[in-house]
């Protein structure tokens, strides 16, 4: 049975530290339960801070970074390299100095990648991986863990935007074109691939983040605020510092 929960810290630092204690635990049970363990990375500055907060824990080591599968939840449709991408942010901020196994890290294909600027054959290349690694059968995805997502501003997860076609993709992977966010070509999971996962833990920080996490908590449709269509198999965590808590609705106030 699906959990939800709400977790708030007074600020971004704290947020960010605690976020990334979770993710060790959790890495490390998954470990403990499965033999290996893997997880789906986002991006944006609060990620930034909590990929960085892993490299700095003196607990990162509890988990066997050689075990642990990568892949993203979505992407800036850029060449390899570009800083604009949520892979070279990833590997910046803690992955370049962790002992992974290179064939376990899946980032999303860039533009200057085998399929060239056709984001739609990208994104079927990105489909074809995921489900070669979800093993024999039919599957088309793999076990994921735990998928981490930011929430924008106007509600937006991976690159799912409110009102855009992707909200009714049912294929596990889509092109994005026409982003309201530069760039305006992408490559993400869509909500019912995220929606796989054992655990989805939402992130946000600061007021303007504030609006759409209270809309998503009071349960708006997920085609206006597409956070409020994510959830975890087992465990859907909101974790949040206490400017992106300000319009909680009333069951969550005493959380704030």
């Amino acid at each position: 049975m699906t959990q939800s929960k709400v977790v708030v810290h007074t600020e971004p630092k704290l947020l960010a530290e605690a976020a990334a204690a979770r993710l060790i635990v959790r890495l490390t049970d998954a470990q403990a339960e499965r033999g290996e363990a893997t997880v789906v990375l986002t991006g944006g500055r609060i990620a930034a801070q909590i990929y960085q907060a892993v490299r700095e824990s003196p607990a990162r080591d509890a988990v066997d970074w050689s075990r642990v599968n990568l892949w993203w939840g979505d992407e800036r449709f850029l060449p390899a390299g570009d800083p604009e991408r949520n892979e070279t942010q990833a590997r910046a901020a803690f992955l370049d100095v962790l002992p992974l196994t290179p064939s376990r890290v899946h980032p999303l294909p860039p533009s200057d990648g085998p399929d060239g600027d056709d984001a739609e054959a990208a994104a079927a290349r990105a489909a074809a991986e995921l489900a070669a690694a979800a093993g024999p059968g039919h599957a088309e995805l793999p076990h994921f863990d735990v998928v981490l997502l930011g929430v924008g501003e106007d509600g937006h997860v991976a690159s799912v935007f409110p009102e855009h076609p992707v909200t009714f993709e049912t294929r596990p992977v889509s092109a994005v074109r026409g982003s309201p966010k530069p760039p305006p070509v992408r490559i993400t999971l869509t909500l019912p691939a995220i929606n796989t996962a054992d655990e989805v833990w939402l992130i946000a920080s600061g007021t303007g983040k504030a609006r759409a996490v209270g809309l998503a908590l009071a349960e708006a449709g997920p085609r206006q605020i597409p956070a409020a269509g994510v959830h975890g198999r087992e465990l859907t965590l909101w974790l949040l510092d206490s400017a992106a808590a300000h319009d909680l609705p009333p069951k969550f106030r005493s959380l704030v």
